[in-house]
Formats: structure tokens, C-alpha cells, sequence
């Protein structure tokens, strides 16, 4: 059960965001951008980083919310979860292997990241940009656990998550937050 009086078991970031405008609005934006923006990741892709997280960090409202959103957008079905089990051994690309482990390492127990994790990267042909992307993404997801978990947001069902998912791709995640607009100052 959330820890706030004004919050439902059905509460969640998005309720935060619309207390506080000032703040989460740009947040929202930046969301937006990581995941639609321009980057050699898909949003798909994208999306699929933020589930990984947010299932390497145990943060299970995240977790179902962006794994059905890496769904939504083009990632197989039962994907996320054999990431957050193996890298090394889960059904995507190899050259996303390397990303993906320097993610799940940078989410866990970023003080052991070396140069070596970020060559690999490289050495599998992504270049700056999608390292930053991978990067800004893990930062955001870790983020935003510690909205879920500070406030004690419970997890969604996988039939809310997947219809909150289709809405997001819809609309993208500026627009799922309509009380954005107001108090701005």
C-alpha cells in the first residue's frame, strides 16, 4: 500500500508528477525524448534497457510497466525476463549483448564498470551516442525505483501495464501525465 495518505493502490509515478508540475514536467520531457528521441536504439530497444533495470534492481511497478512497453513496441514476448535471468544467454541480437550487460553491471554494482565493459560495447560497433543512450537510460530507471519505492507504489497487473503500455506508445510519456500543465509557473 502507497505511503501517502492522498495516493490508491493504484497510484503511481504519474500521480507525483501531476502533485509536482514544476519539477516533473521537464522530466517527463527528457523521458519522452530518451525513448522516442533520436538514438541508435529503437524505442523498443530502449524500452527493453528500462524493464532490464528496473528487473536487475528488483523494482517489480517498473518492471512490469516497461516490460510490457518493450512488448508494445516490438520486443518478443518473454524476452526482458530471460535478460534480467542471462544476458549472455537471452534471445536478442549479439551485438546488443555487450550494451545490455554494461546496463544490468551499471544498475547493480556500478562502482565495478571499467574501460574494458565500455570497449565491448564499442567493439561491437555501437558508437557514443547509443552508449549515452544506454547510459541515460539505466539513470532514469534507477531514478525513478526510488520514486516507486519511496512512495510505496504497487505494482500494476500485467493487463494494466500492457494497456498503459499501448496507451504510451500513443501518446508517448509527456502526454500520459495531463496534470503537467497545471500549477506551472
Amino acid at each position: 500500500m502507497p505511503y501517502l495518505k492522498s495516493h490508491t493502490d493504484k497510484s503511481g509515478p504519474g500521480d507525483v508528477f501531476g502533485a509536482y508540475p514544476e519539477i516533473y514536467r521537464h522530466w517527463a520531457e527528457m523521458g519522452q525524448l530518451l525513448i522516442n528521441g533520436p538514438s541508435p536504439l529503437t524505442p523498443g530497444e530502449r524500452e527493453m534497457i528500462q524493464a532490464l533495470v528496473a528487473g536487475s534492481i528488483d523494482c517489480q511497478y517498473a518492471y512490469v510497466a516497461h516490460t510490457a512497453a518493450a512488448v508494445a513496441c516490438g520486443i518478443a514476448p518473454g524476452a526482458v525476463e530471460k535478460l534480467v535471468a542471462d544476458v549472455a544467454t537471452a534471445p536478442v541480437e549479439a551485438k546488443l549483448k555487450p550494451l545490455l550487460a554494461y546496463v544490468k553491471k551499471l544498475a547493480t554494482a556500478p562502482h565495478s564498470i571499467g574501460q574494458a565493459d565500455a570497449d565491448a560495447i564499442f567493439a561491437a560497433g555501437w558508437d557514443e551516442r547509443a552508449f549515452h543512450s544506454a547510459v541515460a537510460l539505466t539513470a532514469r530507471m534507477t531514478f525513478m525505483s526510488r520514486i516507486i519505492f519511496g512512495h510505496g507504489f504497487v505494482p500494476m497487473t500485467p493487463e494494466r501495464a500492457k494497456a498503459n503500455a499501448e496507451h504510451r506508445a500513443k501518446v508517448g510519456y509527456v502526454a500520459l501525465y495531463p496534470d503537467l500543465d497545471k500549477k506551472q509557473s
